[in-house]
């Protein structure tokens, strides 16, 4: 194309670098003044493209330097060794025999600060003249040197070495030859030809392409570029792995550990608060609705809830003594029943304050008491709506029955326990604190497992339905050998006694219609200190009279000093408190059967009870 002189890439203007810039820049490898290019023959070239005209510039600078085998005569340096085919580097610092990747001109690269002239293209091919020449290859993108970088002097006057055999320019084109003599300038104005793209002769250009179907030139230097290896040195230590992830593993790091530092911050700050002030809001636990108050009467709440209206505590003082017991109410008339030694120390003289269940109070008097019975009778002044407890049989009781006492265990008021019965007329004696064993009651009692403690003593035992069938009198424990009044501060061991409801209904009657209560008798004395089986009448009395009384019952059945009762009604006795228990569970007039042994035979008597005046 006529005009000025433009650059590889066909973009017209003033000489241009290889890498598009307009302007008026000397281009890389060539310095100021005039002088003949690099490789380039004396006179006009011709463009590959067929069109005559001035040459074509792409790597001129004007000025007068040497060519690369000038006329001046210097000879040129040369490398200490031939090129290395395999690129393999020299241990040691990176120099000019450095790895590179290849760099693929289709002219040779002059040596470093050599002025270059017009470049030379190759000789058109036949039929290749005309406005069809073949277009340029697109050319490669430079390399640009890293800041401060010089080409290294001892190679700048080396001359490229011969190309290799299947290297080299497209076979229609044949490769420059290196000129020695000068040449004049190429005019700035050549116009460009559309030839294979060459790039200017600049040591900081990166690669350029060969055109398309056109062989690599034959030239190993034009495939070395050691800035560009030092460029891409560079570039490769910074993207080491090493480097990038050691930030980045400290940058975790540190994170981490602020998550962690903070996340402990916020939930101590959380526990603490949860602790003081007991939760995020206010905690309601589950609970049962409702229910209807009423329960299956022979349940223990059922029998407990018609039972206690009729149970009262008793609070009595006298002058040597004082205690707290139960009873409950006979009668709508204010007859109360309990045990003698609940009223005892009141005496003749002391204070009976009774308290129901509803919190009212009541003084009362004693009508009557029984000491071999352990029972006793008060009575209530000016109150009505009394509501009294109804009476069962206790000979209708079976071992095993289900039971409920109610009573005020250490004057604890209207306290229900449950329990059996656990068996049935066990002879038992309480207490006896009198030198003349005037106090001793003897009892053919129910034993319960309910717990009865002191407190207690007077307070019905109640049947499945309800019923009193006992009052509770006696208990066992662990650290005496017999039953003893609950009146003491022993607490129960699941041995409970009450006195069977019949008895304690003949009782009361008594002494409430008489004041006294009256005793079944056989008319003899027993040897308490026999250690036989059985319970052995003494040959005397205690006063020294006959121990079998003239005209009483046992007088009357034959029954002699020295005899030994080993049954009554069938059921044996094994001592005599044994026997005056089974006697005492009997009204006067009874008729028993009595089993005796004298002289090593044995032989049965049949009596009517007789009656004595009670204490």
């Amino acid at each position: 194309m006529a005009g000025s002189a433009s650059a590889a890439d066909g973009r017209s203007g003033s000489t241009s670098a290889a890498d598009g810039r307009t302007g008026s820049v000397p281009l890389a490898g060539g310095t100021s003044g005039s002088g003949p290019a690099a490789g380039v023959t004396s006179g006009s070239a011709q463009a590959p493209g067929g069109t005559a005209g001035s040459a074509s510039v792409a790597d001129a600078t004007s000025g007068s330097v040497p060519a690369v085998d000038g006329a001046s005569g210097v000879e040129r340096s040369k490398p200490l060794h031939e090129p290395d085919p395999y690129s393999t580097p020299p241990y040691g610092e990176p120099g000019p025999w450095a790895p590179a990747p290849p760099v693929q001109h289709p002219a040779a690269t002059p040596a470093h600060g050599t002025a270059t002239g017009a470049v030379p293209h190759a000789p058109v091919a036949p039929g290749m003249e005309g406005p069809h020449a073949p277009a340029p290859p697109p050319s490669a993108p430079s390399v640009s040197p890293p800041p401060g970088a010089v080409p290294d002097p001892a190679f700048a006057d080396a001359p490229p070495p011969a190309p290799r055999a299947g290297q080299g320019q497209h076979p229609a084109a044949a490769a420059p030859a290196y000129d020695t003599a000068p040449h004049a300038a190429a005019p700035a104005t050549a116009a460009a030809p559309a030839a294979p793209a060459t790039t200017p002769s600049d040591p900081w250009a990166g690669p350029t392409a060969p055109a398309s179907g056109a062989e690599p030139a034959a030239d190993p230097w034009g495939r070395y570029d050691p800035w560009a290896a030092a460029a891409q040195h560079h570039d490769a230590a910074d993207r080491a792995p090493g480097r990038r992830r050691r930030p980045a593993a400290m940058v975790l790091v540190g994170g981490a550990l602020l998550i962690a530092l903070v996340s402990g911050g916020i939930g101590g700050a959380v526990g603490a608060h949860l602790e003081r002030n007991g939760g995020v809001g206010t905690v309601e636990l589950p609970q049962a609705g409702p229910e209807a108050a009423g329960r299956d009467p022979d349940s223990v709440a059922g029998i407990a809830a018609r039972a206690l209206p009729s149970v009262v505590t008793l609070h009595v003082s006298g002058s040597e003594a004082a205690g707290t017991g139960t009873g409950f109410v006979l009668d709508d008339r204010g007859h109360i029943l309990t045990n003698n030694h609940v009223v005892e120390p009141a005496g003749s003289g002391g204070e009976i304050t009774v308290t129901f269940n509803s919190g009212d109070t009541a003084e009362a008097e004693v009508v009557g008491r029984d000491g071999g019975y352990d029972l006793a009778v008060v009575k209530v002044k000016g109150v009505t709506g009394l509501t009294p407890m109804p009476l069962g049989n206790s000979d209708n009781v079976r071992v095993g029955d289900p039971v409920v006492a109610i009573g005020a265990p250490f004057d604890l008021a209207g306290t229900v326990t449950s329990g059996i019965i656990s068996a049935k007329e066990r002879p038992i004696t309480a207490g006896g604190e009198e030198g003349d064993a005037s106090d001793v009651s003897y009892v053919d009692a129910l034993q319960t497992d309910a717990p009865i403690n002191p407190g207690n003593s007077g307070g019905p035992l109640l049947d499945a339905r309800g019923r009193a069938i006992g009052i509770n009198s006696a208990i066992r424990s662990a650290d005496s050998g017999s039953a003893e009044s609950d009146g003491g501060q022993a607490g129960s061991i699941g041995l409970g006694f009450a006195i069977p409801i019949n008895q304690g209904k003949r009782v009361a009657e008594e002494l409430i219609n008489t004041g006294k209560a009256t005793h079944p008798v056989i008319g003899i004395t027993l040897d308490m200190n026999f250690t036989g089986d059985g319970a052995r009448v003494s040959a005397k009395d205690g006063d020294g009279g006959p121990a079998v009384t003239t005209g009483g019952p046992g007088a009357k059945a034959g029954i002699k000093p020295g005899d030994v009762i080993t049954a009554v009604d069938g059921q044996r006795v094994h001592s005599g408190e044994e026997l005056i228990v089974k006697t005492r569970a009997h009204r006067p007039g009874d008729r028993l059967e009595l089993t005796l042994e004298r002289g090593g035979k044995e032989t049965k008597v049949s009596l009517v009870l007789g009656s004595s005046g009670g204490d």
